[in-house]
């Protein structure tokens, strides 16, 4: 039906399951090699792509829009649930300067 589904994979993110260590996504803009550790410096990297907060949806999500684009960016507002499907998504709509790692 063209449409497209993450579906996380648990056991790969619990290392080898040999005592191998725990692996986690993260979110790394490329221009800099940073690490996206907080909603602070995602949202300072978003405004200088263009990116704005949008503030008329729901209120348990931070949004975000472009004023030429269709696109919406919504995030969890608890950081410790940003996992790899919003990071994913980030991705999908900033070609080329974000990108997911494990750490």
């Amino acid at each position: 039906d063209g449409v497209i589904r993450l579906v996380e994979n648990p056991q790969a993110e619990q290392g080898d399951g040999r005592g191998g260590a725990i692996r986690r996504k993260v979110l790394v803009h490329l221009p800099t090699g940073q690490v996206v550790s907080s909603y602070r410096s995602l949202e300072e990297i978003l405004r200088g792509l263009g990116w704005e907060r949008y503030y008329g949806g729901d209120s348990d999500l931070y949004q975000f829009h472009k004023q030429t684009s269709i696109d919406l960016i919504s995030l969890p507002k608890d950081f410790s649930k940003f996992n790899s499907v919003y990071m994913y998504d980030i991705v999908i709509k900033n070609p080329n300067v974000f990108h997911v790692r494990d750490m």
